[in-house]
């Protein structure tokens, strides 16, 4: 039997990317697996909880652009 190993993300990972994403205004591929990794997070806090939820509104409201680069680090 195959058990899933506990996701741990970087304590300051999320914050690290509601920052990027707001001051380039687009989230990358690794972005998005950063936020996928988040949200399956189960010690994530309340307020980790809605600034997720307020990107993704970002996201769709058209403030924030998803692009297709890997990462924004050239």
């Amino acid at each position: 039997m195959y058990i899933e190993p506990p996701l741990h993300l970087l304590p300051s990972a999320l914050g690290d990317l509601f920052a990027q994403a707001n001051q380039s205004g687009y989230v990358t591929l690794a972005d998005r697996y950063g936020l996928m990794a988040a949200i399956f997070d189960e010690s994530l806090s309340e307020d980790e909880k809605r600034s997720i939820d307020r990107l993704l509104r970002a996201i769709r409201k058209g403030r924030i652009k998803i692009v297709d680069e890997i990462s924004a680090v050239a």
